[in-house]
């Protein structure tokens, strides 16, 4: 009796070679040659979806994948020395390295906040999560269709024409339970599991946790279908006997995507007013999937977390201090500069002139994949300058632009429900539908509470500011 035969998605060599191609062409590496031999021997081009393969593969293409993945490894890259992975030459290269702090913020004050920042967090995500993957313009045209264009709130099927859901369907996995005629609780998500798992990383590492316990942690509490594009090739070479930080090179073309970016929070959290060591714990954790601008999407969202958990209620500030641990001649400063530039050059606080910057930014980023980092961190600056700090504005805003849209949506949500202070700040139309309760396949905290993640959160924060020079950290990984 013979089956259907398991086809794994982000790890076969032969899937994986357009995406190096293509990253290889934005990195300024001469890949052309071997772009030649592979479209000579039959080898395709990236698919736009991350996970889509050509079916069946002859096993001698795909011997020559795994050569050609090796080969274009060892190509040079010219923006390498702006780049750097090494976080000492990270540090180098950033010359407004946050200072710490010199006091603590008030503990009951900071609980608020993070509750308010936990829940933004759903929120926002649940919000994008109906709308993952679909253009642009399929967005636009279902939040039209039902009155709710600018986006303001939940996307619904009620009003829906049927021609427009016909021709834009909703992520089918989604839809049962992220519509808001169908949202009870939030639902699991790789976006709000990455959170979880940081938080049981403190809880059984403590602060100074190395990349090797993050990876043991993945190991002993992550399944591996629950993994994607740049976290499911780590895991794999993880299982080979890969030992981190190569988990992160080794036939990984996703290495500069978003999949770090959204593990950020925690560490932000739990550094409250002192980017600097949010920042470097973010780099320990990023470094077991990804590489260069990959890794800064990390230490850029902790950084304006922790600004933001601090108490900064400017939230212009708070990206100031995201930046100030990135390189900053990267492709990833470079993006985030853009989408602030491009928000203010249309009025703050309002509704009016986002669609031209969302479009703005998709002419300058069209040549990328919609889950790769540097459009995704363009779209995240603009959305949350544009907005001023309100928390509809900014997850709206952040999903309504396209591309990783649950992923944008959440880190969106993170932070602006940290300006508002607390949770009875946000909107309840935004927070009644999660009832206090999160999904979740991860170390046993299936159906937790948003208040009760706060307060384990807050655990994790030192009661006072810690000494100025850098926490130690074992040396094995």
């Amino acid at each position: 009796m013979t089956g259907r035969a398991v086809r794994l998605t982000w790890v076969q060599a032969e899937d994986l070679v357009g995406h190096e191609l293509r990253q290889a062409a934005q990195d300024g590496r001469d890949a052309a040659a071997v772009e030649r031999r592979w479209t000579a021997a039959g080898g395709h081009p990236a698919p736009e979806r991350a996970g889509a393969s050509a079916g069946p593969t002859a096993p001698a293409l795909r011997v020559l994948a795994e050569e050609i993945l090796d080969e274009l490894a060892c190509l040079d890259a010219p923006s390498a020395a702006d780049e750097p992975t090494d976080l000492d030459a990270i540090r180098a290269l950033c010359s407004d390295w946050p200072a710490p702090p010199v006091t603590s913020p008030d503990r009951d004050a900071l609980r608020s906040r993070l509750e308010a920042s936990w829940l933004g967090r759903a929120a926002g995500c649940v919000l994008g999560k109906p709308v993952e993957k679909l253009p642009l313009d399929g967005i636009r045209a279902l939040a039209r269709s039902t009155g709710n264009w600018p986006l303001d709130t939940w996307f619904t099927e009620v009003g829906l024409d049927p021609e427009t859901a016909a021709a834009h369907p909703w992520n089918r996995r989604s839809r049962p339970t992220s519509l808001a005629e169908n949202i009870d609780g939030a639902p699991e998500d790789d976006d709000l599991n990455y959170p979880l798992l940081g938080l049981l990383l403190l809880d059984r590492y403590g602060p100074g946790f190395s990349t090797a316990d993050v990876a043991q942690l993945w190991l002993d509490e992550l399944p591996a279908g629950r993994t994607f594009t740049a976290e499911r090739v780590a895991y794999r070479n993880l299982l080979s006997g890969i030992e981190p930080p190569h988990t992160a090179v080794y036939r990984n073309p996703f290495r500069e995507w978003i999949g770090a970016q959204i593990r950020a929070d925690i560490f932000g959290w739990t550094h409250p007013g002192d980017p600097a060591r949010a920042a470097a714990a973010a780099w320990r954790d990023a470094v077991l999937t990804h590489t260069a601008n990959g890794v800064y999407g990390e230490m850029f969202a902790a950084a304006v977390i922790a600004s933001a958990t601090g108490g900064d209620r400017d939230v212009h500030s708070c990206l100031r201090a995201g930046l100030a641990v990135v390189p900053p001649r990267s492709r990833y400063a470079a993006a985030v500069r853009f989408g602030i530039e491009r928000a203010t050059a249309e009025p703050l606080g309002t509704a009016e002139g986002f669609e031209t910057v969302v479009d703005e930014l998709h002419a300058a980023y069209g040549d990328h994949h919609w889950v790769h980092v540097l459009p995704n961190a363009a779209l995240l600056a603009a959305a949350l300058t544009h907005a001023d700090g309100d928390f509809t504005g900014s997850v709206c805003r952040a999903v309504s632009g396209g591309w990783d849209t649950d992923s944008n949506g959440a880190t969106a949500g993170s932070v602006a429900g940290l300006l508002a202070g607390g949770p009875r700040a946000l909107p309840a139309r935004w927070t009644a539908p999660l009832k206090n309760r999160l999904a979740t396949t991860v170390g046993g905290l299936d159906g937790i509470g948003f208040d009760e993640l706060a307060e384990r959160t807050l655990r994790h924060v030192p009661e006072h500011p810690l000494p100025g020079h850098a926490l130690r950290v074992r040396n094995d990984g």
